[in-house]
């Protein structure tokens, strides 16, 4: 965190990297009569995960909404969300499922929107939504919206450990105290290939302090990351999830044999797309 904006939003400076990990989404037109587009009936979201909202609180719902609105498409749409990244996590499943949608309906209806329309149009929807517009590994300050390309963001494995409970975001941002507020001049990040360990070495999460204080879980996942050989450990986001970098797919997969066994939490063996 380098700061807070006067409508509440917190200022960041952080590196996004999307990885091998991620949902479905299935988007179809639904052939027969074209409808008003005022009467509701235009798109109908459903999802195999029982936790996920099926109606206009979903955020891929309105992501189409949007999309729809800005063509002046009367075409009724059905979505069906499958489910992989874990609920709550920390790990952006919301929001790249929404610039998914996006994407996907440009596509399908051959919209030409270009990507910095698109990016325009993830950002009404929420901060970190742009980012998964075309999820490049990237340097994310002002509220997430302001990227900036890491061409030479060293490629790695990691293993991500969900401890099987979410954390509200909302939450957190609530309880963020101004001690753990940097200034801007403070920040640094500087990722290289040519040293990959002080890259790893380097990384943090300000959002810990408060997330680790009441989920105390977390930090017994992130000691248990360290201890089977990861570089580095962080909690992804706000939390719940955690992640650790290694050196080599054979290190990651190593931890990931014995971190899976872990009751009543989920792992994930990853790795950076670039």
């Amino acid at each position: 965190m380098v700061g807070k904006r006067a409508d509440g939003y917190h200022l960041l400076d952080t590196i996004m990297v999307a990885v091998s990990l991620y949902d479905e989404i299935d988007i179809r037109k639904i052939r027969g009569a074209f409808r008003n587009p005022n009467d509701g009936e235009l798109i109908k979201i459903s999802c195999d995960h029982p936790d996920v909202p099926q109606g206009k609180e979903n955020i891929v719902y309105r992501a189409a909404q949007l999309m729809l609105k800005k063509s002046r498409t009367t075409q009724p749409i059905s979505i069906h969300i499958m489910k992989n990244i874990p609920v709550g996590a920390g790990l952006g499943g919301g929001s790249s499922d929404a610039a998914a949608t996006l994407v996907g309906l440009n596509r399908l209806f051959k919209l030409r929107f270009s990507i910095a329309m698109l990016i325009k149009m993830a950002l009404s929807l929420g901060a970190d939504v742009p980012f998964f517009i075309q999820a490049r590994p990237s340097r994310a300050q002002g509220i997430g919206e302001r990227l900036r390309p890491l061409s030479d963001l060293p490629r790695f494995w990691s293993v991500i450990i969900y401890p099987g409970f979410p954390v509200s975001t909302a939450w957190v941002f609530a309880n963020l105290g101004r001690k753990l507020t940097k200034p801007i001049v403070n920040t640094s990040i500087t990722p290289s290939r040519k040293s990959f360990d002080g890259f790893a070495r380097q990384l943090e999460n300000d959002l810990e302090g408060v997330t680790l204080t009441r989920y105390p879980k977390i930090g017994v996942l992130k000691q248990k990351l360290l201890r089977e050989g990861a570089l580095q450990v962080l909690m992804s986001g706000s939390g719940s999830s955690v992640f650790g970098i290694f050196v080599s797919k054979q290190a990651a997969a190593k931890a990931f044999r014995r971190l899976r066994q872990e009751e009543g939490a989920q792992a994930f063996l990853v790795h950076a797309l670039n």
